[in-house]
């Protein structure tokens, strides 16, 4: 037997020839931009132009154009992918008024590789997203949609896409929530099938194809992120969106740290509202496995200066809304809390002053309960002045109001509908006026959550009827069944959804009463 042994020479030699075959790969990533197309202010809504003068704003299109920009300078000759976790749509005047197409416009401007679709993609059906896919000349991605009966989009979202990176191919895969049938309005012909099994089928297929570095990019939670980086072998990372989380290594109000790891599966969410851009650096090794994954993503605060194309363009588009959102309507002596972390789990200021109004504007037809999803408050709302603008960035679905009658056991179905899901911080979280109720989390949902259930008569609280008919308002999209309310739905109801619209509605509320003062009084007790 002849014993070889290795100089030292040799020995380093094969040690950087071994470094060589790593492969590194920055994902830069956003989510949930939910149209805000201008900079933000702290509580999320459209900044004005004297706090931008005064350094305190955040995100817009044009810093993003800016940070991507500037990350792609730096990461010259190197390894980098663009991606977004879906839901442009849906936030502010610049969606209500272009449906989409300025989202379109920014989004290729700014040069995305690819992008999932979010439920806010449906919001205006197949049809909103069709415009969209049509606009934009990037890949628009989703692997559990089955859309063979929907002829609009029939061809048009692939399950996956294979992009060749620094010589390297790397497969995206990606879901949407199945839910979105409640959260929005795919229609009758987009049908969803489960989340993990859909990965399941696509990994495999990426894998015969000899793709062996896959990202998913995801529109379902964080807590679905993370089911998901264990139970689907072969997913790399996860980039996710849609609950909208902070994971950071440096912010103290971070949900967890930027990224979760799952075994060896880095998952990652930016926030929402264009404040962040994700920037996460994966090595791989030569058979495609993730050796480190690390990060932070960048907070695109006044420190990032706007893109002057963009913003110049951000005017012009904005210049014919300009005038409504600017007008003044009310005045508020405090901050009205409108988060969704709030309103999602418990009564919330902003939550009272919305059921509040709707209530007060059909009051004298009998109306004595009103419900709205706290999904439907989109933004907080400074104090002092109140524009339009800032209502509508609470408000932006354009939805109306909606009366109907439900008997007592139906308001209470409802209710245990709304708190369901609370500990996923789900949109149906139900915020009411003219009743009053406890809920315990400790119960399985569905079956007794709630307790305690009081609706106003004469001025006194008393105990709901499970057999009286009562009459309610709430928006026209809860109504007929969004948010899981379908004990609302259908034409047994006496219903009239045709009422006034819910933003002009509040801001008339607040009008009347200025200076409104926030308050809870609760309403809503969490046992």
């Amino acid at each position: 037997m002849i014993t070889r042994f290795l100089s030292t020479a040799a020995v380093l030699g094969l040690t950087a020839g071994m470094a060589a075959a790593d492969y590194k790969l920055t994902v830069l990533h956003t989510n949930d931009i939910h149209s805000r197309i201008e900079s933000i202010n702290k509580y999320d809504s459209t900044c004005n132009a004297e706090s931008e003068a005064e350094g305190k704003c955040f995100g817009g299109v044009a810093r993003i154009k800016t940070a991507i920009d500037g990350r792609r300078a730096e990461l010259a000759g190197q390894n980098y992918v663009v991606l977004d976790a879906g839901d442009p749509f849906q936030g502010s005047l610049f969606y209500t008024t272009y449906k989409g197409a300025a989202e379109a416009e920014f989004m290729e401007a700014i040069g995305y590789d690819v992008m999932a679709v979010g439920n806010h993609e449906f919001d205006d059906g197949p049809a909103g997203l069709e415009k969209f896919i049509d606009a934009v000349s990037f890949p628009v991605i989703s692997g559990n949609l089955d859309l063979t009966s929907e002829p609009l989009l029939k061809g048009k979202v692939s399950n996956h896409v294979v992009l060749e990176v620094g010589g390297e191919k790397i497969g995206v895969i990606s879901v949407l929530a199945t839910d979105t049938v409640d959260t929005s309005s795919p229609g009758p012909n987009v049908v969803f099938q489960d989340e993990i099994e859909s990965l399941k089928a696509d990994v495999a297929t990426l894998e015969a194809e000899g793709v062996n570095k896959i990202i998913a990019l995801t529109h379902v939670g964080l807590p679905m992120d993370l089911k998901i980086a264990a139970a689907v072998p072969g997913i790399d990372v996860v980039v996710g969106g849609h609950s909208h989380t902070l994971l950071s290594n440096t912010n103290e109000r971070a949900a967890g740290p930027y990224p979760i790891m799952v075994g060896s599966v880095p998952v990652v969410q930016a926030y929402a509202y264009s404040k962040y851009l994700g920037d996460l650096t994966v090595t791989f090794d030569n058979a495609g496995n993730v050796l480190s994954a690390s990060g932070e993503p960048i907070l695109l605060d006044a420190s990032v200066m706007p893109d002057a194309s963009i913003l110049e363009r951000v005017a012009e588009m904005g210049a014919p809304i300009e005038e409504m959102k600017q007008q003044i309507v009310a005045e508020t002596g405090d901050v009205i809390e409108g988060s969704r972390d709030v309103c999602r789990a418990g009564e919330c200021q902003m939550g009272n002053l919305v059921a509040d109004a709707m209530l007060a504007r059909v009051k004298d037809q009998g109306v004595s309960i009103a419900i709205q999803n706290g999904g439907g408050l989109r933004a907080s709302i400074d104090q002092g002045q109140v524009t339009m603008g800032e209502v509508l960035s609470v408000l932006p679905f354009q939805n109306s109001l909606s009366t109907f009658e439900a008997s007592g056991q139906t308001v209470i179905d409802a209710l245990e509908n709304g708190v369901s899901q609370v500990e996923e911080g789900k949109g149906r979280f139900p915020q009411v006026a003219g009743l009053k109720f406890a809920f315990d989390i400790s119960v399985p949902p569905l079956e007794g959550r709630v307790s305690d259930v009081m609706v106003q008569e004469g001025g006194n609280w008393v105990p709901i009827d499970p057999e009286k008919t009562y009459m309610l308002v709430t928006n026209d999209y809860v109504r007929n069944g969004g948010d899981g309310y379908k004990v609302f739905a259908g034409n047994d109801k006496n219903a009239y959804d045709y009422g006034p619209d819910l933003a002009a509605v509040v801001a008339e509320y607040l009008a009347a009463r200025a200076p409104y003062t926030p308050y809870t009084d609760g309403r809503i007790t969490r046992k």
